[in-house]
Order: structure tokens, then C-alpha cells, then sequence
């Protein structure tokens, strides 16, 4: 085992608040005697009304500018990575004509110090050296083409799951601090822009304010939120919540669920009767599960991923806080080593920040 792999400092869990057990309760059969509050949106907030379609080829160059800007402002949020991994990488080249076995070692040393992970990095690096066995690298310039058509390929993941439902139903979970609330804010916001009515159904009645931040959030994004008062069973409140949901006629259903230590067994159960509620209120719901992670946690967000893959069956990952952190290989070594697709990733705190995952635009944007 070679030197660098002997990190200093493992990955620690976040400390998290020591949370009460919870008792068994009898999953609803029926909606909860108290009616749930739905909470408007204020007026102003409604959508606007959808302009009218410029020319074809306006269209183009509109999608083709937007394209760039977003490029551009994907760049500039992971300006810490690319310094990081792309400054790297030109320190490591300079001066060399040619790709070696020594080249390649000091690779793989560069590539796990930006968090992409042991595994994740011998999978690249074993990749690159059949290449240099083919006589396909050759020139110091093709690796870092090289090492770009890898990590496209490693993070590519299926498509998202078509639509075929409506009310569409996503459960959002994650452990506290990682931003569900928020990121819930920024889906529904999408689908504002997209001319779908979303619906919020606010289930964390475990952590203070909760309940009261995500009614903040749906004001500015213009989306109903469903409620009941604090401490209220989370399974009975999503019941109610479909049940508003249907009667309404949305199209998007988000759930925002407790921030669930991963070590408490007695939350991760509640958090498959949640699921199993509103697969009986509303068959084939939820249909995607989407874990938040939080990339500043490095590695320990590959074992929160395994865990809760265990216990609900995960569809999809969203990563935030990639702006924050000089370590965005991380997206990498998630996609790799959980097998479960990126679907999106957060590179600041404005609702336009969350962005689909495009592994091609991502490594573009990290390697410089």
C-alpha cells in the first residue's frame, strides 16, 4: 500500500443531536383526525404567463447563450476544485514530454487528495495505464484528454425516470445539516419555471422550525405547503398530504422528511413507514427517492449512501455544497462507488444553484 494511502485524519461522522426513540405507531388507515393546514402562496407569487415562443432559430442561439452562461457560471462555482485538481495537474506535467508508470503514480496520488476516493482513483488510473499499454497516450497533452474521457464515462449515469404518473411523487432524505429543506425549494422553483404546480409536504415535525423554514421557502417559490402541528406522526402527515394532493390536482409531490441519523435504527424504520404510507394512499408513490449529501463530508457520505440504499432504496443522489469545498471529486467517487445516478448537484445558495448533473460539463468544468 503505498504512502499516500495512509491518510491522516479518517472522515468522522458529523456529530448530530441525540434524538429521543420513537414509539411504534399504527401505520393511518384513514386521514388524521385534525385537518391539515394548507398553506398559499401569496398572490404575487403565482406564475406568470408563459411568453409567447420566439423563432426557431432565436430559440437556438437563446439556448445556445443560456448553455454558455451556465457553463460559465458551473466553472466559477467550482473554482476551488479546478484550482485544486487543474493546478495539480499542470504542476505535474510541467516539464514532461511523455506518460509513464512514475507519471501515472504521482496521478493517482493527486487524484485521491481531491477526494475522488481510493477506489474511484485505481479504477482511473488502471483505465489509463491500459491505454499507455495500447499506445494510446503517448504525449503528456493526451492524458489530461485521457484522463477526461475516463471520468465522464465513470460518472455518466442512466437517464432520470420518465414521468409517468401525475401526481409525481419524490421523498427527499438525507441526515441533518445537509440542506433537504432547501434543496426541496430549488426543485419546486424548477418546476415553477416549467409550468408545473408543485405541492410541499412537510414531514421533518421532528426538528424545530422545520415545519416553519419550509413554509418560508414555499412563499418565495409560490407552492402549497401541507402541515400539522409539531410533533405530529410524519407517516400521517404525508397521508393527509396526498390526500390533499389528489383533490388538487398537482403535478409534483415533494416530501421533506427529518434529518435521520443514520445510526438510529428506530428512525430509519419510521422512515420506511413513511414510505410504505404513501405507497398506500397513492400506489407506486413515492416515485423517486432522492438522498441529499453534503460534499464537505468527503467519504462519510459514501457510508451515509450505502446505508440509506439499505433501508428505503435510493433512485438518486443530489450533492450540494459543492462550492464550498476544493474536494468536488467527490461527485466522482459517489457516482462510482455507490453505483446509485448523480441527478443533480448544488454549487451555491440562489434557487437557480441547483443544476441536473452532466458528467461531461462536469469534468470540463473541474479539469479546467
Amino acid at each position: 500500500m503505498r504512502r499516500w494511502f495512509r491518510r491522516q485524519g479518517k472522515d468522522r461522522e458529523r456529530p448530530q443531536e441525540d434524538l429521543p426513540p420513537l414509539e411504534a405507531e399504527a401505520e393511518p388507515e384513514f386521514p388524521s383526525a385534525s385537518a391539515p393546514q394548507i398553506l398559499e402562496p401569496p398572490e404575487t407569487l403565482t406564475s406568470e404567463e408563459t411568453p409567447e415562443a420566439p423563432e426557431e432559430e432565436v430559440a437556438q442561439e437563446v439556448d445556445e447563450a443560456q448553455r454558455q452562461g451556465l457553463f460559465g457560471r458551473l466553472r466559477e462555482r467550482l473554482s476551488r476544485t479546478r484550482d485544486s485538481l487543474a493546478g495539480g495537474l499542470d504542476r505535474l506535467f510541467a516539464g514532461r514530454k511523455e506518460v509513464d508508470a512514475a507519471l501515472l503514480d504521482e496521478l493517482e496520488e493527486l487524484l485521491i487528495t481531491a477526494d475522488l476516493g481510493v477506489d474511484t482513483t485505481l479504477h482511473l488510473i488502471q483505465a489509463l495505464k491500459e491505454k499507455l499499454k495500447r499506445r494510446e497516450l503517448g504525449e503528456v497533452a493526451r492524458l489530461k484528454a485521457a484522463l477526461k474521457e475516463e471520468m465522464v464515462a465513470l460518472a455518466k449515469g442512466p437517464p432520470p425516470k420518465e414521468i409517468t404518473s401525475r401526481p409525481w411523487v419524490v421523498l427527499l432524505v438525507g441526515v441533518n445539516g445537509v440542506g433537504k429543506t432547501t434543496t426541496i425549494a430549488k426543485l419546486a422553483h424548477q418546476d415553477r419555471q416549467q409550468g408545473l404546480t408543485p405541492l410541499l409536504i412537510a414531514a421533518d415535525t421532528f426538528r424545530a422550525a422545520a415545519v416553519e423554514q419550509l413554509e418560508i421557502w414555499g412563499q418565495r417559490v409560490g407552492a402549497p405547503v401541507i402541515k400539522q402541528k409539531s410533533g405530529a406522526d410524519p407517516a400521517a402527515v404525508v397521508f393527509d398530504g396526498l390526500a390533499a394532493a389528489l383533490a388538487r390536482g398537482v403535478d409534483k409531490i415533494y416530501i421533506d422528511t427529518a434529518g435521520r441519523l443514520h445510526t438510529k435504527v428506530n428512525l430509519m424504520e419510521e422512515l420506511k413507514k413513511i414510505h410504505r404510507t404513501a405507497a398506500k394512499k397513492l400506489p407506486g408513490a413515492p416515485h423517486e427517492i432522492l438522498l441529499i449529501l453534503d460534499a464537505t463530508t468527503g467519504q462519510n457520505a459514501l457510508n451515509q449512501a450505502r446505508l440509506f440504499q439499505e433501508a428505503v432504496g435510493v433512485t438518486g443522489i443530489i450533492l450540494t455544497k459543492l462550492d464550498g469545498t476544493a474536494k468536488g471529486g467527490m461527485a466522482l467517487a459517489v457516482a462510482h462507488e455507490t453505483g446509485i445516478p448523480l441527478r443533480y448537484i448544488g454549487v451555491g445558495e440562489s434557487l437557480e444553484d441547483l443544476r441536473p448533473f452532466d458528467a461531461e460539463a462536469f469534468a470540463a468544468a473541474i479539469l479546467g
